[in-house]
């Protein structure tokens, strides 16, 4: 099956790819990993968001904020791969895009991160480093993991 990559600002989500990155967000983080939290923290409107659609599901997702929204330097988040999709190294694929992106968008400028600390060794894998000690976000565990520029 054919794999679409689409970047695109908030404005420019039309009203489907809105409602299906907001769908894919919630039956990931608050219904299989059963997290309860805001999921509109008002940075959608700031982010670019980054989709992967296999046909007509979308199988990937980020977002890659600038600097001084989430961080001092640029992030990436809401990273998150459909449970049919997993396994096929998307997630790979999406964190590398991400991470182009944001050096293209905000040269000089590195990358954070809160990362699920269960993949911390994925993450490290993809040259960021842990920063400060394991925190509970939203019921979860998590690290501060930054990308040099």
């Amino acid at each position: 099956m054919d794999i679409d990559w689409h970047t695109l600002a908030f404005a420019e989500l039309g009203s489907d790819e809105l409602y299906a990155l907001l769908r894919l967000r919630q039956q990931v983080f608050v219904v299989e990993q059963q997290s309860i939290y805001l999921d509109l923290d008002g940075k959608d409107q700031q982010a670019v968001h980054m989709l992967c659609r296999q046909g007509d599901e979308l199988a990937a997702y980020q977002r890659c904020l600038p600097p001084g929204v989430s961080y001092e330097q640029s992030s990436i988040g809401r990273i998150v791969v459909h449970p049919q999709s997993r396994g096929a190294g998307l997630g790979r694929e999406l964190v590398r895009r991400g991470i182009a992106y944001n050096r293209r968008a905000w040269p000089g400028n590195g990358i954070c991160i809160s990362a699920q600390a269960h993949l911390q060794d994925f993450y490290a894998s993809m040259g960021f480093v842990a920063r400060g000690n394991i925190y509970q976000e939203d019921g979860i565990p998590h690290r501060q993991m930054r990308l040099d520029a």
